[in-house]
């Protein structure tokens, strides 16, 4: 074994939880490092206070004249907890967050010092754009860029820095983050939504996007991960044999979480309560060394913000207990991959869930209106969705029998489906007193102070309901939300307008009754859509077909994904929500074809480095103890030594075998690297990488997997999956 495998393991071994101090009640802890509604009474005056809140209720603009008396009061709350810096927190398009501290602390002419947060400072900053990705949007020459305070989203502290969350714009007004086009496909679905809700309550005046994310991630220990170059660099592993033991015997899945994990589970828990993240559940997930959490629902824009952030914080918690976060969709082969569940819903300033079936006609109406459209939404726009969750590293997971395949697809159930199939036999456009009546849709069965789903789950559909939500299971566990949530809310906004249009003309041009028209309408969506209702397996040839011959699409990688980004269907949509323009969207598209490209360029060569820095030379140092083996025996039995030196013969010609088969393909991979680096097109280039490039790997993981099996496990220098992924 190697030095560094060696030592890795040991420290492994002898690690100890780390004691946490955990308060008794969650409850006192929760969002005292926000400056939320109670913090802002205490520090603002009564004019500030009711400016923030009238900016968060109706999107009004903040005086700046009232921005300095914000400003004092932040700055004050933030020093009386402990801050010394501040930061505009934002969200750019790298995948990442982004944050530059500057010290509230200034000089002045006597040469005096003071703290100073100023309201300008609050508002509005100048980073750096060309920095970060743009698209080419904006030149190098041309780096103006600006961080614009979202007030909807609260300030919060993070050790001594009060971080204030932020759009990030270009000089020119371009979408530079994932927040802004996130922003107006809020503001977009909350018009729509609350125009169509009228129809059934005249109080409706507001409709918020909620959703509830669900992160899926691995923990290794930190000793064992940094003896593994993949693994520190790709945030998967490129080569490995799967152990004995994998997942096999379900035995990890909602088992008894182990202590050392269990004690980070609670420092991050504790650091999320501080900063308002209401985090719920936390389990074992079904691969060994796999784990879940997941929050209370929280309105979009603020539920995006807190999975980037703690995407962020599990990483900085989990280095004080000696492990790595892995977040990455696929980073063992052979088990199960990550994935990020974004769980999605409407609701009404009067309190309702417009997904929730009702107890009266009138509320399923209701239901029913808002059901069908996200349907008909899903249907018309599911190439857009793929597009939405596509990349690099999910391409390893969707379809690979832990996570739903590349074919989007509604699944309802079979009660839901019977109400559908009902409705769309309805011939004259009018339903009876009666068939009204039925239509209370009593599917809520009870069992002893429980209250059962209305649906099943099917976790091989992408896009499922789940009671009074749908359930978008194919995000990917490193994905920002808010690019799926973008989508989402922009086809829904779309199609709800479509709709009120549709029912508005009946009304009017047919003297129809409200309901009446509802039906007819909503009757047609049903035809219109049933090709994205699939309740069955979603895995395997015979859907492949079927979702075929049903005219849906089924790209299976990233760059083929992606062309929907930019087709003229999704440059209309976007910006006839004004969600985004055509530079903004054409910028994204370029932005995620590099990234695309380069994440397979810097996995190409970790394998390579790795196949032949640490596999061929480790087989040859093995294989040379084989042929001295080899000789001794020649020395001893002299003719006669093949008889007893056959097996290491075999060994010695299986190891030659593989080398030559590992070379020739780095230098194949190497070259075909080369290829796609001359080319100038982003999306050809994506494309050669996709189609040229990455075949390899697993040609060149496979003979290095089967030198892992060949070679003495006292030599071999990379920790392996055993050891990865089974000690605590």
């Amino acid at each position: 074994m190697s030095t560094l495998r060696f030592e890795a393991l040991k420290e492994t071994f002898n690690r100890k939880p780390v004691k946490i101090k955990e308060p008794a009640r969650r409850s006192e802890l929760f969002g005292t490092n926000v400056f939320n509604e109670a913090s802002m009474k205490q520090y603002l005056t009564k004019e500030a206070y009711e400016n923030v809140m009238e900016a968060i209720k109706t999107g009004k603009k903040i005086d700046r004249r009232v921005s300095d008396h914000i400003s004092t009061g932040m700055k004050e709350w933030a020093i009386n907890k402990g801050a010394t810096h501040y930061t505009h927190w934002f969200q750019p398009l790298t995948g990442a967050t982004a944050e530059k501290h500057d010290a509230f602390f200034e000089t002045q002419a006597d040469g005096t010092a003071i703290e100073k947060f100023g309201g300008g400072a609050l508002v509005q900053q100048e980073p750096d754009a060309s920095s970060f990705p743009s698209g080419g949007i904006r030149n190098t020459f041309e780096a103006r860029g600006y961080t614009a305070w979202d007030p909807t989203s609260p300030a919060f502290i993070w050790g001594t820095t009060l971080c204030i969350p932020t759009i990030f714009v270009s000089y020119t007004g371009e979408a530079l983050d994932y927040k802004t086009p996130l922003l107006r496909a809020l503001q977009a679905v909350d018009q729509a939504a609350t125009s169509v809700a009228k129809y059934f309550d005249k109080n409706v005046t507001k409709v918020t996007a909620t959703l509830g994310w669900e992160q899926e991630y691995f923990l290794i220990d930190s000793a064992l991960a940094a003896t593994r170059p993949d693994l520190s660099l790709a945030g998967r592993t490129l080569l490995g044999h799967s152990p004995a033991k994998g997942q096999q015997l379900d035995d990890h899945y909602f088992g008894s979480i182990p202590s050392r994990v269990l004690a980070y589970m609670r420092d991050l828990e504790i650091e999320c309560m501080k900063l308002g993240i209401p985090v719920k559940t936390r389990h074992n997930e079904v691969a060994p060394n796999q784990f879940e959490l997941a929050p209370i629902f929280e309105e979009g824009n603020l539920a995006v913000d807190h999975n980037s952030l703690i995407m962020d914080i599990m990483s900085k918690i989990a280095e004080k207990h000696h492990f790595k976060v892995i977040l990455h969709e696929k980073p063992f082969a052979g088990i199960n991959g990550s994935g990020k569940h974004n769980n999605w819903s409407l609701a009404t300033d009067t309190g309702t869930n417009l997904l929730s079936p009702g107890s009266t006609p009138m509320k399923n109406l209701q239901f029913l209106t808002f059901f069908i459209n996200i349907i008909k939404a899903v249907h018309d726009n599911e190439e857009l969705l793929r597009a939405a969750i596509a990349s690099a590293s999910n391409d390893h997971r969707l379809g690979a029998n832990e996570a739903p395949p590349a074919i989007i697809s509604a699944f309802i159930g079979s009660q839901l489906t019977n109400v559908l199939d009902e409705l769309e036999k309805v011939t004259d456009g009018k339903l009876s007193p009666q068939e009204k009546t039925e239509l209370k849709l009593n599917v809520v069965g009870k069992i002893p102070e429980i209250l059962l789903d209305n649906t099943d789950r099917n976790r091989t559909s992408s896009f499922a309901f789940t009671g009074n939500k749908f359930e978008f299971r194919a995000v990917g566990s490193t994905a920002n939300c808010a690019n799926p949530m973008t989508v989402i809310n922009t086809i829904m906004a779309k199609q709800l307008n479509d709709f009120k249009a549709e029912v508005d003309e009946l009304i009017k041009g047919k003297k129809m009754k409200k309901d009446d028209a509802i039906f007819n309408v909503l009757r047609e969506y049903i035809k219109q859509s049933k090709n994205i209702r699939f309740e069955g397996d979603g895995y395997g040839e015979a859907w492949e077909k079927e979702a075929k011959k049903r005219g849906l699409s089924n790209n299976r990688t990233t760059p083929q994904a992606l062309k929907a980004q930019v087709s003229e269907k999704t440059i209309a949509l976007y910006e006839q929500m004004k969600v985004m323009n055509k530079v903004e969207i054409v910028a994204r598209h370029e932005i995620e074809l590099e990234d695309y490209a380069m994440r397979i360029q810097i996995e190409g060569r970790i394998l390579g480095d790795i196949a032949r820095n640490h596999v061929i030379p480790t087989a040859v140092r093995y294989q040379n103890i084989l042929i001295e083996n080899v000789e001794g025996l020649k020395h001893i039995y002299n003719e006669d030594f093949k008889k007893h030196s056959n097996e290491q013969l075999e060994i010695i010609e299986e190891i030659s075998a593989h080398i030559a088969k590992i070379n020739s393909g780095v230098k194949a991979m190497i070259e075909a690297r080369k290829v796609a680096n001359k080319i100038d097109d982003a999306e050809k280039r994506a494309f050669a990488y996709c189609d040229d490039v990455r075949p390899y790997f697993d040609e060149i993981r496979y003979h290095c997997d089967k030198l892992e099996l060949l070679v003495d496990d006292e030599l071999w220098p990379l920790t392996k999956y055993r050891e990865l992924l089974f000690t605590r």
